[in-house]
C-alpha cells in the first residue's frame, strides 16, 4: 500500500510531559498507511517507554486539526476539529478513522463540526466546552488554536520551537 501523502501542507509535532515539563519532536506522518502507524511514529519520534503522557498535535494548512492523547497501554484518545477532514485528505481519513468518525460522502457539508473524544485534555486543563469554542471559533486557523491549547497546556514554547 502506498504511502498516504496530503495534498495540503501539514504540520506535526508531538509532545511528552516529563517531571520538567514537556519535550517535543516533530512527527513525519508522511509514511503513515494505517491508523497504528501514527501511534508508532509518535513513539520513535519521542522515544516513549512505559506509560509517559504524550499528545500529537496535528494541523493541516487552513482546514482541521486533530489532537491525539497516547498514554502507555490505553487506547489512544482523539479529538479532530472538523469531522470533514476526511473527505478531502488522505490523512485526514485516518484521522477521522482514529477518532471514530463515520464519513457520510453522500450528505453534504454542514459547517465545521468537532468530533472525537471532547474530554480528552480535561485533566490538564482544557474543558470539552473550552475545547469545542476554540476549535469552532470564526476566522480562527488551526495552527492558532493550537497554539492557545499549547499555551493553556504549557508546551507552547516546545511548539514555537519546532513550527
Amino acid at each position: 500500500m502506498p504511502s498516504r501523502p496530503s495534498g495540503n501542507s501539514v504540520f506535526s509535532a508531538a509532545f511528552v510531559r516529563t517531571t520538567g515539563g514537556w519535550n517535543g519532536a516533530e512527527v513525519d506522518l508522511g509514511h503513515v498507511e494505517i491508523v497504528d502507524d501514527i501511534g508508532d511514529a509518535v513513539q520513535e519520534h519521542l522515544g516513549l517507554t512505559g506509560d509517559e503522557l504524550a499528545l500529537l498535535c496535528v494541523e493541516v494548512e487552513d482546514e482541521w486539526f486533530a489532537i491525539v492523547r497516547y498514554q502507555g497501554d490505553l487506547e489512544p484518545r482523539t479529538f479532530l476539529s472538523d469531522a470533514h477532514a476526511g473527505l478531502s485528505d488522505d490523512l485526514g481519513e485516518l484521522f477521522t478513522e482514529l477518532a471514530g468518525v463515520a464519513l457520510d460522502k453522500d450528505t453534504p457539508e454542514l459547517g465545521v463540526r468537532p468530533a472525537g473524544d471532547f474530554e480528552l485534555l480535561n485533566d490538564l486543563g482544557v474543558s470539552s466546552e473550552e475545547l469545542i469554542e476554540l476549535s469552532m471559533e470564526e476566522g480562527a486557523l488551526p495552527g492558532d488554536t493550537l497554539s492557545v491549547i499549547a499555551e493553556r497546556l504549557a508546551f507552547a514554547d516546545e511548539l514555537d520551537r519546532l513550527r
